[in-house]
């Protein structure tokens, strides 16, 4: 049988498994010291934020785990205090 030799089954499929180089996000906070993540300034904190409110993960805005886990923290502050909001009101 052919699909006992591994050879001859991956044999189209090559193209598939090429690596592509990402460019590694850095962390905005590490890299400028004058960046402080404070609750009160909503607008470097709805920079973090989708519109639907969610707060968006480390993978995709590229702040380390130390800032990821601060920003997180003052943005669940602001909400409370009310200057983000918890969800935006879609209608169906």
């Amino acid at each position: 049988m052919a699909y006992n030799r591994p050879e001859n089954r991956y044999k189209n499929n090559r193209n598939k498994f090429k690596r592509t180089y990402h460019r590694r996000k850095i962390c905005k906070f590490c890299a400028d010291s004058n960046l402080v993540i404070d609750y009160k300034d909503y607008k470097t904190l709805r920079y973090f934020t989708t519109e639907r409110g969610k707060i968006t993960p480390c993978r995709i805005s590229g702040n380390c785990a130390k800032h990821q886990r601060m920003l997180s923290l003052a943005i669940k502050r602001a909400r409370n205090m009310a200057l983000l909001p918890f969800t935006t009101s879609l209608v169906r």
